[in-house]
């Protein structure tokens, strides 16, 4: 029999389930050795964009979907926080599924009291869509903020530090002791400028 490892809080993001390089088996491996009070789902859980695509869901990926669902049922609060993937969920925040609580973003309370934004990530997204909602009231062409940053970012390295920095920028703003996210598929836990960036 499995080892189970008891915690208090799990997070996970950037799962991607529904393409091919989803890694679904280890992903059913972990929910089964962890039990936890509170399951965080940060965002690209189901890639929305790759399954308009086309459509890829083999049995482990339900298998993982079945897995969160009964961990729900047993008692676990389940909080999914959609990302830019699985955006289509961002309309039912506020509102629950089979025990699953989708929400915007929130904050997490750690054990020693630290309040902890959890939010995908994908704020630059979110920006650029305001700024170009703008734009077209005032009928200006679309301008891309992503396209902007790669060109203007030449090495992964600096991508992700200015991500980071933006993150506890606007988690600083907020009044918040750190931040939870995923987005940038870049694992990371250490202390910037006095805040938590997990």
């Amino acid at each position: 029999p499995q080892e189970t490892l008891s915690v208090r809080t799990v997070f996970i993001s950037d799962v991607h389930l529904g393409t091919s390089g989803c890694q679904a088996e280890a992903l059913l491996d972990f929910l089964r050795s962890v039990e936890c009070e509170t399951l965080y789902l940060v965002g690209d859980i189901v890639d929305g964009w790759q399954l308009r695509r086309r459509w890829f869901w083999p049995q482990a990926h339900n298998d993982v979907v079945q897995k969160v669902l009964r961990k729900a049922r047993k008692g676990t609060r389940v909080i999914f926080v959609p990302g830019n993937h699985d955006e289509f969920a961002r309309r039912y925040a506020g509102h629950a599924f089979g025990g699953i609580e989708v929400v915007e973003d929130c904050i997490h309370q750690t054990a020693d009291g630290r309040r902890l934004w959890v939010m995908h990530g994908d704020l630059a997204l979110r920006l650029n869509r305001m700024l170009n909602s703008a734009r077209a009231r005032l009928g200006l062409p679309y301008w891309s903020l992503s396209r902007y940053l790669k060109l203007k970012v030449k090495r992964a390295v600096s991508f992700i530090n200015d991500f980071e920095l933006a993150v506890i920028r606007e988690a600083r703003r907020r009044g918040v002791d750190g931040v939870v996210c995923g987005h940038i598929h870049h694992a990371e836990l250490r202390v910037v400028d006095g805040l938590t960036y997990a």
